[in-house]
């Protein structure tokens, strides 16, 4: 096919729209930086714990809603049927875990990050790793992020790909370091609008286009794509009921449950009530994204059910078919093709803006803060915003890898289950396992992330068959010149396709490992590693005189957790002035938990080992 060129791209008011996004996010990031006076550090990642449960839920949905979920599951849509939106019982699961059994220790301990816990329930090395994991995952997440929204703009306007790439990292690194938790927050509430507005253009013009949503039904339901139930239970198929109830709901409690870029907004929040309310708020824009990108999946099916534009080479890859449906029906009003595009690039500044806060905060309270305890309070504010430019820098050249990776949706996913699954599995071993020590943690945190990293490699290197990811059919039969409104050889300026996998491995012999290890469902990743940390960490701990610990109540889900939730009418007061006892095998000592609440909680603990020999830990 010929480089045919697009008959308009962006026009004047399409950039005003666009400009108007960046401008006011970073308005809101200087006006936060500036006109509210100086913020100390408990400010900067926390907010100064004050914060409501709108604006901290507005702040969890504008975050889940990424480039990647805007971009990725449509194109999943328009490939695979609609059992995606089976997504929305794993969102019910997802919430109500986390807010009975995660959200009660974390609030009820007021850390600024999450792997704080881990050190108070186990030792510091175990913290350490945890720390080194969340950063690493959240570093390779950011690097897909921002590709993504990159590649959109370079195709709606046919500006430079990595001249875009930079301009995200800094734009959104810029309000991150200088506004801080709040500007961060208050910028999501804003890019929600945004985004919103921009999946109802899509989705209003996209049925008006077709002749009415009957129409639109009529054609996904000829074409397979209302295909909602499917109880397989065979873990190799990609989507089942099954793989997204149980795989997606512990994916995503990799992400709401213990990623600090989420605790740290709900445990910002005023009271545990407030928390909790933020989450189950949350859960009804998780619904309404689910429905928005649902709908889209079938405006984008609908309108090529006779020519698809990726086995047609009209787009290079699945993730560029929803600006490429954009650009289609948006283009005769000026204006709202800018607006899809700011759709777009929103949900990626709302995403990272959170990702390089959490990143910040996780690395200053867990990896500066207990090294330097003496650093004055203007010390770490500054260390703050100079720790969030550095993690901005990094995940714009982490964009340059993602662009060698396959389709968005499954690299996240994937990135999520491998990383996310063992670090679930240690937190729930800590919270729900009285009895696990250390050592069964270190053991298996390192057991599950092996595995699961081997698996997922795997599956990189050996992507499973056609068969088993049971692609629905795409036809071309009615492609012609003059079927669109525009025709554009959308490779041509793309660089490196986003699809399909670099890295995958060309084999013309297939072994049973490929076939049945490597290619389980991307979405039993984080099963995997979460459920082998459990059971390994579970056996260790016992074989290594567990039960002889005692452990205070403050580290543990316990009953009064759960009964608290019927005196929220009660004012809350969060107490961290008592004394914590951590008793290990047969030594015992004791220190004092003395702080308001602070940003950064300096312990000093102590324990004897088996050896006899006295360790302290300071943080």
């Amino acid at each position: 096919m010929g480089a045919q060129q697009l008959t308009r791209t962006f026009v004047v008011w399409d950039y005003l729209v666009f400009a108007g996004m960046l401008s006011i996010s970073a308005a809101i990031g200087v006006y936060y930086a500036f006109c509210r006076g100086g913020q100390t550090q408990k400010d900067f990642l926390m907010g100064g714990r004050k914060m409501t449960a709108l604006p901290v839920a507005l702040s969890l949905t504008s975050s889940f809603m990424s480039a990647i979920t805007i971009l990725g599951i449509p194109s999943e849509i328009y490939r695979f049927g609609a059992i995606f939106s089976m997504y929305g019982f794993s969102y019910i699961i997802m919430v109500v875990i986390t807010s009975e059994v995660f959200l009660p220790v974390f609030y009820k301990l007021g850390i600024t990050s999450t792997y704080e816990y881990l050190e108070l329930r186990f030792n510091k090395r175990i913290r350490l790793c945890g720390t080194a994991l969340f950063i690493l995952q959240t570093v390779l997440y950011m690097g897909v992020v921002i590709y993504a929204p990159a590649l959109a703009m370079n195709q709606a306007t046919g500006l430079n790909l990595w001249g875009t790439i930079i301009t995200t990292g800094v734009i959104c690194t810029f309000y991150s370091s200088m506004g801080g938790f709040k500007a961060v927050v208050w910028i999501h509430v804003f890019q929600v609008g945004i985004k919103m507005a921009g999946f109802f253009s899509v989705i209003i013009q996209g049925t008006v286009v077709q002749g009415g949503i009957s129409n639109i039904l009529n054609d996904s339901y000829h074409g397979g794509r209302l295909n909602f139930w499917d109880f397989n239970p065979n873990p190799l198929q990609r989507y089942t009921f099954w793989t997204i109830i149980i795989g997606g709901s512990i994916t995503w409690l990799t992400v709401f449950g213990i990623s600090p870029a989420q605790v740290q907004r709900y445990n910002a929040c005023k009271s545990r009530f407030h928390a909790k309310m933020s989450l189950y708020i949350n859960l009804i824009g998780c619904w309404g994204i689910l429905a928005c990108t649902t709908l889209c999946g079938l405006v984008l099916y609908s309108r090529y059910h006779e020519c698809d534009p990726w086995t047609s080479k009209k787009v290079s890859a699945p993730d560029q078919l929803m600006p490429y449906l954009a650009l289609d029906i948006l283009q005769d009003f000026p204006g709202l093709p800018g607006l899809f595009v700011a759709c777009i690039y929103s949900a990626t500044l709302s995403t990272v803006s959170a990702s390089v806060n959490a990143l910040a905060a996780v690395t200053i309270s867990d990896l500066i803060k207990p090294h330097f305890p003496s650093l004055s309070e203007k010390t770490l504010s500054q260390l703050c915003k100079v720790t969030s430019m550095l993690y901005g820098a990094l995940c714009i050249g982490m964009a340059a890898l993602a662009s060698l990776m396959g389709a968005l949706l499954q690299v996240v996913l994937s990135i999520f289950g491998i990383i996310g699954g063992p670090l679930l599995g240690l937190f729930s071993l800590g919270i729900l396992v009285p009895f696990a020590n250390s050592m069964g943690a270190l053991v298996g945190l390192t057991t599950g992330f092996a595995i699961s990293l081997w698996v997922g490699i795997g599956a990189q290197l050996y992507p499973p068959l056609p068969e088993r990811n049971l692609p629905l059919s795409l036809i071309t039969d009615g492609c012609n010149v003059t079927s669109f409104h525009h025709q554009r050889n959308w490779n041509a300026t793309t660089g490196t396709p986003f699809s399909p996998n670099a890295f995958q491995v060309h084999s013309a012999e297939r072994t049973p490992l490929m076939d049945n290890w490597y290619s389980l469902s991307f979405l039993y990743f984080s099963t995997v590693g979460m459920l082998v940390t459990l059971l390994v960490g579970i056996i260790v701990s016992l074989l290594t005189g567990g039960r002889k610990q005692s452990i205070d109540d403050r580290f543990l889900l316990t009953k009064e957790d759960f009964l608290s939730n019927f005196d929220f009418f009660k004012k809350e007061k969060l107490v961290l002035n008592q004394t914590l006892y951590v008793i290990e095998n047969d030594g015992t000592k004791m220190t004092d938990f003395n702080q308001e609440a602070p940003a950064f909680n300096y312990i000093k603990m102590n324990f004897v080992e088996d050896g006899g020999e006295n360790h302290g830990l300071h943080f």
